[in-house]
């Protein structure tokens, strides 16, 4: 299985510009089950545009529990019915509205996700296998999502392209993310695909080369 054999649909919401993603294996059958990673902003918007495309939201998970990337959770797993899963280290975000931001722009926002995860624990959803790679540094209980058949990663805030996540916010630590990244991601094969938080996709082996941060 390659990345060839992903649906990888990306949506750019909010004034931040957060990406949404909806990840499915390719079938031919209709609707197509998937989940969905960090709804930013309008789950009812996420949920009609992916009802509308033949798809069905089967799991929601946040990479981290920042406002953006929070924003449209509790309205999408209302409609859908999908549970919600994030870092157990992430508990305090989800709750807290000064913690995640939201009180500062004045769209307090909290969640309460079904189910907290580990490092190295194993999603299974919809025929994909998803690894948890805890990557503590832009927050304590950030993580990234790792699908190492596909060979194809979603990062979150921790990893951009020629960039890497601030840590200058609630519970960051410069120390803990260049750790995360050398530890947990650089050792990544370099082909891998990864799907940002914010801006465009990169590739681990871009990254090796040209981000200015390593």
């Amino acid at each position: 299985m390659n990345q060839e054999d992903l649906i990888i649909k990306s949506s750019t919401l909010g004034f931040v510009g957060t990406n949404c993603y909806f990840v499915a294996k390719k079938s031919a059958s209709i609707p197509v089950h998937g989940i969905v990673i960090d709804p930013a902003y309008d789950g009812k918007k996420i949920y009609e545009d992916l009802k509308a495309e033949g798809c069905v939201v089967d799991l929601v998970l946040l990479t981290h529990a920042h406002f953006d990337h929070i924003g449209g959770a509790y309205e999408l797993c209302e409609l859908s019915g999908a549970p919600l899963y994030c870092h157990a280290l992430e508990k305090r975000l989800c709750e807290d509205t000064e913690a995640n931001l939201s009180a500062d722009y004045g769209l307090p926002c909290q969640v309460q996700p079904d189910r907290f995860l580990e490092d190295g624990e194993v999603i299974r959803q919809d025929g994909l296998e998803i690894q948890v790679l805890s990557t503590p540094g832009h927050t304590e209980g950030s993580c990234c999502y790792y699908l190492p058949k596909e060979q194809v990663l979603f990062s979150g805030d921790t990893l951009f392209a020629q960039s890497v996540g601030r840590t200058d916010l609630p519970t960051g630590s410069t120390e803990k993310l260049m750790q995360s990244i050398r530890e947990k991601l650089l050792v990544l094969p370099e082909e891998t695909r990864v799907y940002p938080g914010h801006m465009d996709t990169t590739t681990i082996g871009y990254e090796k080369r040209v981000n200015p941060f390593f």
